[in-house]
């Protein structure tokens, strides 16, 4: 065993003197563990956060995308297209065409974000997942339907079962505002409410209904185009070569985009979020690795006879130096393992006991009790910068500790 471990080991777990140093060994220990219990907890009720929103997201977007990079709709009946959608690797293609239009139910008017879609849409998604009142429903005989989003179902007033339909106004294209007759400007049509959805995303839920896209074509003036087309890969199917094959079928000027990107600006709050409160952690966690450096220093005021003893009998400076780095190692390594374990264990509790609860009423969130992921790249990146922290942190007492070693060795030889 190297020596300076073996001493360094001795000196950690053996009484001293001074009950002080114990006692400041022990909450140096214990706030790394503390911080890094809490830098494993957080990090990972962060990535169940991510699972629910990346679950909820997977329920509504498809696989994949495809947008024109220039102007608002297109048409997809050209031979590239046909070549792209005939991929081995598609499922299922349906036709999405949204615009701005207004509701109107009684004598509530709203601004909606309408998406007509396909048949192919029931396939595309699993929107049973995502209701909360009613069924989604597009068309059935002559009728057709509406779903709602929650925030706008909540705004017009309106539920699945009413008689009265909502009246859709869409403004018609290329037409000039007659000012003596405005409602000439606007294509009207009717829809049942069918049912309301919720996303928990406000721009979604306050905005959106989803209706038939004939329907949408006859309201805004349109044929055969669309804004996009939406994928649906099979289950074995690679998404990012898929992709990559789409995007080169298809040219510069549509984007096709995954889940990811589609989402793009949610995920991208929720990674900040997740690694700012990382760095928030990782602040307080320096201020409790501080603690290594008074339990060195005074250790290493203690042990000055000992040191005395051991250049007697011929150690270095340089060994004598590595037992108490070795020290602060081991102390700092005891407190990222309990850390790390403790940690670890909490994230089990908590995902098959719930013991932290969102809420005391049952069924007010979509879930219950905080949501747990543990990744392994977390754990590593949490082992990764306490010890990178650990160590700058020892690195100062053991530097002093050597100075005065070389200044009495200087001036011993005077």
């Amino acid at each position: 065993m190297n020596l300076s471990f073996f001493i360094a080991r001795r000196y950690l777990f053996s009484r001293k003197s001074h009950n002080a140093i114990n006692v400041i060994s022990a909450i140096s220990v214990c706030g790394i563990a503390i911080a890094t219990m809490a830098m494993v907890t957080v990090l990972s009720v962060f990535n169940g956060f991510g699972g629910i929103v990346e679950g909820l997201f997977s329920a509504f977007d498809p696989h994949l995308k495809i947008t024109v990079r220039e102007g608002k709709v297109f048409s997809y009946d050209t031979p590239a297209f046909g070549e792209a959608l005939r991929h081995p690797a598609i499922q299922t293609v349906s036709e999405s065409l949204e615009e701005n239009a207004l509701f109107k139910f009684e004598d509530q008017q709203v601004p909606v974000r309408v998406k007509g879609v396909s048949e192919e849409f029931r396939l595309m998604t699993d929107m049973e997942r995502l209701m909360v009142d009613g069924t989604f429903r597009l068309q059935e005989d002559v009728v057709n339907y509406t779903t709602l989003g929650a925030g706008l179902a909540a705004t017009l007033g309106a539920r699945p079962g009413f008689i009265n339909p909502v009246e859709i106004y869409a403004p018609r294209r290329n037409v000039r505002v007659n000012l003596a007759n405005p409602s000439a400007a606007f294509t009207t049509g009717y829809a049942q409410i069918g049912g309301v959805f919720t996303l928990n995303q406000p721009d979604v839920d306050e905005q959106m209904a989803i209706i038939p896209i004939r329907l949408s074509r006859e309201l805004f003036s349109y044929e055969n185009e669309v804004t996009s087309l939406d994928i649906k890969l099979n289950a074995d199917a690679s998404v990012k070569k898929t992709k990559k094959e789409i995007e080169r079928l298809l040219g510069d000027g549509f984007l096709v985009e995954d889940r990811y990107e589609q989402q793009r600006e949610s995920y991208r709050m929720l990674q900040i979020e997740k690694w700012v409160t990382f760095l928030i952690l990782a602040f307080i966690l320096l201020i409790a690795v501080f603690n290594v450096v008074g339990s060195l220093s005074m250790l290493i005021v203690e042990k000055k006879a000992d040191i005395g003893s051991l250049q007697n009998m011929g150690a270095s400076n340089r060994l004598v130096a590595r037992i108490f780095l070795y020290e602060g190692w081991l102390i700092a390594f005891i407190g990222i393992i309990t850390g790390m374990v403790t940690g670890l264990l909490l994230c089990l509790l908590q995902q098959h006991f719930g013991l932290l609860r969102l809420s005391n009423v049952p069924g007010a969130y979509i879930i219950d009790a905080y949501p747990v992921i543990v990744k392994f790249t977390d754990l590593m990146v949490v082992f990764g910068v306490v010890s990178l922290i650990g160590l700058l942190t020892v690195l100062y007492p053991v530097n002093n500790l050597r100075k005065q070693l070389s200044a009495v060795n200087v001036n011993g030889k005077q």
